[in-house]
């Protein structure tokens, strides 16, 4: 829609409301009571009239120049809107477990970009869930990938159910065994990846009832990994990190199945940007059809 002040420049230029109402696509009466409009909301004359047409005030005349450039500054800022309503520009902060980050995020940031080379993305890592939330929550990220639920009041969209399974080295006996037992979970070496909170594979031990006999406690998946290809304990690993493993290990079921739900936060849909939104829906997109194309054996993950 026309505003007054585009109306008023116009005027001012063609000095006749007729030939300004032609130009603009309104009747020369509806011009008429625009200017009328704009010089009450001014409280002063903008424009004398005569048969000849219209001419500028002095104060019409001391005003012009504000007016063009409250135009100007009206153009680009519908130009502006345009280019982020189009994803032509912005800035998507993005916060990840490792996991994600190795797994997920090559195929989503080539997807996203591809749909939109001009926004950018940055990203941050972290192996505390708490960091994440604390950042979104902050306003640091525009979404963070977590494990469901959080702590915190965010709005999340659940992505994928990722089994969590014992991981054993390939020449252990109970790798025969269609599940592992619930006192092997409490009899046998247990390596840990340190958490500073309570994770879910606490949550394993106490939905088994069992206390781990830890042998040592890591502070990164491939250490762990490296120690149970070696025979020195089990551990637990969700499908998302076994899969592709550096190391070769055998993965079994756990007795009672458990699973994690993994998703992505927000602080608000609604007042997120377009780009961040574009995002999570590339995210929630790419990793459903990203859970229905991983296939890999139900026993071995022999890519190391």
């Amino acid at each position: 829609m026309t505003s007054k002040y585009e109306a008023f420049v116009l005027a001012a230029e063609t000095g006749s409301f007729k030939s300004t109402a032609e130009q603009l696509g309104y009747t020369q009466a509806g011009i008429s009571y625009m200017m009328s409009s704009l010089e009450s909301e001014m409280g002063t004359a903008l424009f004398t009239r005569d048969h000849s047409g219209v001419r500028l005030t002095e104060d019409g005349r001391n005003l012009l120049p504000w007016i063009q450039d409250v135009c100007t500054s009206e153009r680009a800022l519908q130009a502006r809107l345009g280019e982020v309503r189009h994803l032509e520009s912005g800035t998507v902060r993005v916060a990840a477990f490792a996991s994600t980050a190795i797994r997920w995020l090559p195929g989503i940031v080539d997807e996203f970009t591809n749909a939109h080379p001009k926004v950018e993305l940055e990203f941050a890592c972290f192996e505390d869930q708490r960091a994440i939330e604390e950042g979104v929550l902050r306003g640091e990220f525009d979404c963070g990938f977590i494990v469901l639920p959080p702590r915190e009041k965010f709005f999340v969209i659940p992505l994928v159910q990722d089994p969590i399974y014992v991981a054993l080295a390939p020449h252990h006996p109970l790798v025969q065994e269609d599940f592992f037992p619930r006192e092997a979970l409490a009899s046998e070496p247990y390596i840990k990846i340190r958490n500073p909170g309570y994770s879910e594979y606490d949550a394993v031990f106490d939905r088994h009832e069992v206390v781990p006999r830890t042998r040592f406690v890591m502070d990164n998946d491939f250490a762990v990994m490296g120690m149970v290809n070696k025979g020195l304990g089990y551990s637990l690993f969700p499908k998302l990190i076994l899969r592709k493993a550096p190391f070769q290990l055998a993965r079994i079921e756990l007795e009672i199945p458990t699973h994690r739900e993994l998703g992505i936060a927000m602080r608000s849909w609604d007042r997120a940007s377009m780009a961040a939104k574009a995002f999570v829906e590339t995210v929630r997109t790419w990793v459903a059809a990203w859970d229905e194309r991983v296939e890999f054996d139900e026993r071995w993950d022999n890519l190391g």
